[in-house]
């Protein structure tokens, strides 16, 4: 019965001619219910508004760390490389063109053993005796994360004597990278979950003053969405002001990342500062909506 009134309903829609002009004023009463509500929370609106600037500026200010430390890590890892030792009588350009082939090797660098034992003679005296060294490849993978993965490729090649590479450095820059990844995600929900409080308890508040209303407005007949729209914009509003206070002290850390990026000379992210902002914006619209459609849900049955 319900499904053929559904259906019903559909058809004279499609039939009523569309009014513009009515769904403008529609939208205007709707923004301007919202703009009333935000004047009735009175001051409220600063202590929440500073509520969600200070909670984001810790999202922001972590995600913008963790976009950094990528960035570390990636530079780091590109520096990483693996030696390989080759055996003696083998021709290292044929071993090099082989290794190069392989999945996930961005580059091959050969090192002659001569080259290698003029380094050597020139940093500790040695006596005039046969060069003992072997010819050596220099070995560069895309990502740290494959050097595992090649090295055990390169355990397969007949010319090859020995490889190695930094395990341990490698190792503490993939642990870093998790544990600042983790923690971005932790602080995340830890943001949502704030965030949904603190428009949980506004929203129940407008709710409560306007109970009568929006009794009425029900009885009326008017569409739940129209009661439920004005709610949602004032959980966006919160968000969105709050994220704008707190893109001020999420510069501060902007800043002090990027002189860090200069010390160490590794290339900032490009478009990192403007890709946070945008992030903390839309994060602060959508929890703040977000906690309105959840509190309307909880203390308003439409």
């Amino acid at each position: 019965m319900n499904d053929k009134k559904q259906k019903i309903k559909k058809q004279v829609k499609q039939h009523i001619p569309k009014d513009w002009l009515c769904d403008l004023r529609i939208a205007y009463r709707i923004t301007m219910e919202a703009f009333n509500d935000i004047k009735r929370t009175g001051i409220m609106n600063l202590v929440i508004i500073t509520t969600m600037a200070a909670i984001l500026t810790i999202f922001g200010a972590l995600f913008r760390t963790t976009i950094s430390m990528s960035q570390f890590a990636h530079e780091m890892g590109n520096v990483l490389e693996i030696s390989v030792y080759l055996k003696n009588d083998t021709k290292p350009d044929l071993v090099a063109n082989k290794v190069l082939k392989m999945n996930h090797v961005s580059k091959v660098k050969i090192i002659p053993k001569q080259v290698s034992w003029d380094n050597l003679r020139r940093e500790i005296d040695l006596p005039n005796i046969t060069n003992p060294l072997p010819d050596t490849l220099h070995v560069k993978v895309d990502k740290p994360i494959n050097i595992t993965g090649v090295l055990s490729e390169l355990k397969n090649v007949p010319e090859i004597e020995e490889s190695s590479y930094a395990a341990d450095l490698a190792k503490k820059i993939q642990f870093l990278t998790h544990i600042v990844n983790t923690a971005t995600a932790v602080v995340t929900i830890i943001v949502a979950i704030l965030t949904i409080m603190i428009i949980n308890n506004t929203i129940q508040l407008v709710i409560q003053s306007r109970k009568e209303e929006i009794e009425i407005m029900r009885l009326m007949g008017v569409s739940n969405w129209y009661i439920k729209i004005p709610l949602v914009m004032q959980g966006a509003f919160y968000g969105f002001a709050g994220a704008i206070v707190a893109i001020l002290p999420v510069n501060f850390v902007q800043h002090a990342l990027q002189n860090l990026h200069k010390f160490f000379l590794v290339p900032s992210p490009a478009f990192a500062e403007l890709f946070v902002i945008a992030t903390l914006i839309l994060v602060g619209i959508s929890f703040g909506a977000g906690g309105s459609l959840i509190s309307i849900k909880k203390h308003l049955q439409v």
